[in-house]
């Protein structure tokens, strides 16, 4: 069996039932060689349609000009030569959308392949959620530089 464990790290987005918009870190890429965003979703706690929907928006950003973190305007919508695992890229990065009822939980990832150092991933909700729904975001960072990867148990 192949080590995966020790080439992999891991940031949590967002971990919480959600009925509105979460608010989007900086992630930083720097020193590894992929990303993987994982969005485990469960039972809506709407019936999500056109109106009442979640988008689920990813953007991406270099560092300023200094050498430091970019500002939240520095984001720009990634587009579909950034992203694995879609077919399509929406307007302002959307990578999924919950507009149709989700009666199960489910599980989506995407790779990122946008070369930038930064992302952030939003969790975009409009119209009316009386109820929340439960979200898991997670960013799985890989093949870093600097092998084996410090343990997080």
């Amino acid at each position: 069996m192949k080590d995966l464990h020790s080439k992999l790290n891991i940031a949590v987005i967002a971990m919480a039932a959600l009925a509105a918009d979460n608010t989007p870190v900086a992630l930083d890429l720097q020193n590894y060689n992929s990303a993987e965003l994982l969005l485990g979703i469960g039972i809506g706690g709407i019936t999500f349609d056109a109106t009442n929907k979640i988008e689920f928006k990813l953007t991406h950003a270099d560092d300023k000009a200094d050498g430091t973190a970019p500002d939240p305007g520095d984001f720009t919508a990634v587009d579909i030569d950034d992203v694995l695992g879609v077919t399509a890229v929406g307007a302002g990065g959307i990578i999924k959308s919950l507009v149709a009822a989700h009666a199960a939980a489910a599980a989506y990832h995407f790779g990122y392949v946008g070369g930038k150092r930064w992302i952030k991933l939003l969790a975009d909700y409009s119209g009316t959620h009386g109820t929340a729904t439960p979200l898991g975001l997670f960013l799985i960072k890989g093949n870093g530089t600097d092998n084996p990867q410090v343990n997080q148990a």
